[in-house]
Formats: structure tokens, sequence, C-alpha cells
């Protein structure tokens, strides 16, 4: 009889164990750790003074400077909880900082300006829940990317071939632009779509040679909501390889922010912006590509109301003080081709061509004052994978400015990792 109490003790305590076991393994199933970062060096072969476009001819032979960086480390957790319901958060640390930093405008007297993108010592790029009710069917509600363009959708960095983002997209839209919303969004068969609701951007914020690139950060511990915007993207995958995309924003963005108006009553902001892309993969060859234009409505307005009221009554702003164009375009195509490719080896050497084309100015009451705003650039480099997670950079590219102004020449490396630690 005893002997078959301690047989019977004995199986109940395997079976518990083994239930701990199973409940650990599904636990850790359930949670997902990762991230992505990117370690920089560049040397820039041409003139960093504030006046080099107003007047080039002074620093065409001005010497070069390099840099050290760290653009993005970013690291990741999800988890699981079970019955259609997820939740994932995003922490970023931007350029090795606390998002604070220290810089010197260009063509705006060369004064020291302090540049807070958001407040807080990290940036929490995403905290969503998210509740699954099918693949057709999704809610999403917290801190989301807004998907506009093709950076924002695809921000990691083995998702662009060159050492930083895409410079366009990077530099008339907040990259990588995110916010406080509520998603709907699901796939059925060949197509995805989502919707989103979010709060309008602030023009308190935006800029000549950034068009709207700040408007979606805050230096505030909350986000100013007395506008409202919605964002639409659709993507179709028809073709085998082939992913293309639109996507469209729209909103108010003046008087969103604390700054009360009391000049220009009829004045909206409203921003308007029309996104395509596009990304097509095979065994030889990735290609990506983007067209985006933006509008903003009483841009003259803006920039009248940014310099004049904040330069006097609020000179520890955020505010860059400047006008602002009424019309914004990026345009890019990047071809890349295997040299090496995963399937034949462990590495993949990949070659690649980049262009693009951006204007943050290309239209306005002042378009003729900052023609050097419009920037064509090409870069030729490499793509080293010694794994899938890995990627090591190295680029010659140049931006071409209108013929009065200096072309801008630089070289780049990089070695970046995108992956999870546990999944």
């Amino acid at each position: 009889m005893i002997k078959l109490i301690i047989l019977c003790a004995s199986a109940l305590l395997t079976i518990a164990t083994m239930a701990q076991v199973d409940s650990t393994e599904v636990k850790k199933k359930r949670l997902s750790l990762g991230g992505y970062g990117e370690a920089v060096m560049s040397r820039n072969f041409y003139s960093d003074h504030i006046y080099r476009y107003s007047k080039p001819e002074s620093h065409a032979d001005d010497d070069s400077h390099g840099r050290f960086d760290l653009p993005h480390v970013v690291f990741f957790v999800g988890y699981d909880f079970g019955k259609g319901w997820k939740m994932n958060t995003e922490i970023e640390f931007e350029h090795g900082g606390l998002e604070s930093a220290v810089e010197m405008e260009a063509e705006e007297s060369g004064e020291y300006e302090a540049e807070v993108e958001r407040g807080g010592e990290v940036a929490l790029e995403q905290f969503w829940i998210q509740k699954t009710f099918s693949d057709a069917a999704n809610i999403r509600a917290g801190e989301i990317i807004i998907p506009i363009g093709l950076t924002n959708q695809g921000h990691l960095p083995n998702e662009f071939f060159t050492v930083y983002r895409p410079e366009g997209e990077n530099t008339i839209l907040p990259c990588t632009w995110h916010q406080v919303g509520i998603s709907f969004w699901g796939r059925t068969d060949n197509w995805k779509y989502e919707a989103i609701f979010t709060s309008g951007l602030n023009a308190d914020q935006f800029g000549n040679e950034s068009f709207v690139h700040y408007g979606a950060a805050s230096p505030y511990e909350f986000k100013v909501a007395n506008n409202y915007a919605g964002v639409l993207r659709i993507d179709n995958y028809s073709i085998s390889g082939l992913r293309l995309g639109l996507s469209g924003y729209a909103g108010p963005t003046f008087e969103n922010s604390l700054s009360k108006n009391t000049k220009y009553k009829d004045c909206k902001g409203t921003l308007v912006i029309g996104a395509f892309d596009f990304q097509y993969k095979n065994e030889k060859i990735v290609a990506r590509g983007y067209a985006d234009y933006a509008h903003l409505s009483d841009a003259y307005e803006i920039g009248l109301w940014n310099r004049e009221t904040f330069a006097t009554k609020y000179d520890d702003s955020p505010s860059k003080r400047q006008y602002i164009g009424s019309d914004a375009v990026a345009l890019s195509l990047s071809i890349g081709s295997y040299l090496v490719h995963r399937k034949k080896s462990e590495n993949a050497l990949l070659i690649f061509g980049h262009y693009e084309y951006y204007n943050s100015f290309l239209k306005g009451k002042l378009s003729d004052t900052y023609q050097w705003c419009g920037k064509h650039r090409i870069a030729l480099g490499l793509n080293y994978m010694p794994m899938k997670e890995i990627v090591i950079k190295a680029e010659y590219s140049k931006r071409f400015l209108k013929s009065q102004y200096n072309n801008e020449p630089s070289i780049s490396m990089s070695i970046a990792y995108s992956g999870f630690f546990q999944y």
C-alpha cells in the first residue's frame, strides 16, 4: 500500500513538472523580444557652413567633415495574451542620445537651437494593444506606426539599401512616423488594408527644409489633439514577388498646439498627402520605389505666424520660426542585384543603385528663395549579409543641387542588425 502511494505521488509530481514545463514553453512562445540598430561612419566632401546655400561661391572649397552616428537603436517586446489579444512595444534611442540636441540652423542667422524632438528621455516608438477577430478584421490602439509611403512601412535597416534611410521621405515626412491613434486593419486574399484615426500634426514645428517632418513630435508630456486626421493604406500582392501600395493622409495642422492664434482666423493648414510605393523581389534582384506628393494649405500664413510669434513671445519654443512651402515632393527608385545569393551559400552580397529627387519647398510664395531645398541624389554601393539578421553597407552618394549651389558628395559605411532574440 505504501509503495502504491509512493508511486502515485511520484506520478503526480512528474505530471505537475511536465505541466509546468509545458506552461513555461507556452509562455516563451507568447513572448517575443527583438530589435534593430545601426552604427554609421561617413565622410562628407562639402561644406557644413551655415551660409553654404546663401553664399555658395564662398564655400566651394571648404574642408570635408566626418561623422560617427548611431541613427537608431531599438528594442521591442511583444506578448500574446491569447484569445486574440496581443501587445507590442518599441523603445528607440535616436543618434545615441536622449532625443534632445543642439543644432545650428542653416540659413537662419546661424544661431544655435535646442532641438527637442519629443518629450521624455527616450522615444516610445510603438505601444499598442490589438484585438484580432480574424485575418480580415483587427483593431489596434495606442502608439502606432502611420504607414504613409515606403520608408514608414519598411524602416528596418535590412529593408533599404542605403546606409541612412532614403532621404526624400525622411526629409519631408515624419520618419518613423508614429502617433497615438486607433487602427482597423486586415488582409483578405491578395489585399491588405488599414484605416487610422489619429491627432493632426503640429504646424508650429514645420520648416523650410524639413516641411512637416517634425510635426508629429511633441515637446510636452502629451500630444495636443485639437485637430484630428485620417489615414488610409491599401497594399496588393496579386503578382508573385510584387507588392503595390497606395497610402493617403488628410487633416488640419494649424492651432494644434498650446499657442493660441490671435491673427489668422481663417487659417486651417490642411495637410493632404498621397503616396505610391512598391517592392519587387526574386532570386536575382530586389527593386523598391516610391512617389509622394504633399500639399499644405495656408503655408505662407503658417510661416508668418511661426516667425512673428515664436521669435518674440516664445523664445524657448521648439518652433523653427521658418517659412514653409505649400507643396513638397519625394521620388525614389532603388535596384539591387545579388552577386552571391543566400540560397547558394550562407552569405549574400548585393550591389545596388539608388536615385531620388525631393523638394521640401516645391511651391510657395518664397519658392525662388529656397531653391536649395530641391535635391537630386544618387548612391551606389554594396550590402553584405553574413546572415539574414546582419547587414554591412558601403556606399558612395552625391546630391545634385541647382547650378548656383555646390553639389554634395559623400562616402558612408555602416553595420546593422535586425531580428528577434526570442520568439
